[in-house]
């Protein structure tokens, strides 16, 4: 998998990706939680952020988003990986991408993830999360640098 920075020529392709994996979780969408879709330059870039995409023969597999926040800080966002592209370090590497992003950019950073979804959960904690709080069937994780 190439791993590209993200430009808007690719904003179906994001959407696809993005909204296919939250529907098959169960997710339906939803216009607030996914504004940023309209305009991830200016959500994630304009604030000094970063987007990602994954490629593979040519075409958006995966996705991962930096947005930054006050106080230095930022958030992992949009860590969506299509079934097909699983268990082969695909979703590892997009992590890691924005990890890297983030420990370079940052002096903190934080995530949330849904309760159900393991696999992100033990990866988060792999790579040095620290567990924060459980709210509405979300849980949060932070990471200083």
């Amino acid at each position: 998998m190439i791993i590209q920075r993200y430009d808007n020529s690719r904003k179906e392709e994001v959407r696809d990706v993005v909204l296919g994996v939250l529907k098959e979780h169960g997710f339906e969408p939803d216009r607030l939680k996914d504004a940023d879709l309209n305009d991830i330059n200016g959500y994630y870039f304009g604030s000094g952020g970063s987007f990602f995409v994954g490629i593979i023969d040519g075409k958006v597999v995966g996705t991962a988003g930096v947005r930054k926040l006050s106080g230095n800080r930022c958030e992992i966002r949009r860590i969506y990986l299509k079934k097909a592209f699983r268990n082969k370090g695909n979703g590892k590497q997009l992590f890691r991408t924005a990890l890297d992003f983030a420990e370079k950019n940052c002096s903190g950073v934080f995530l949330k993830t849904d309760s159900t979804l393991t696999k992100a959960i033990d990866m988060y904690l792999k790579h040095g999360f620290t567990f924060k709080k459980e709210e509405t069937g979300y849980l949060y994780f932070e990471k200083m640098f």
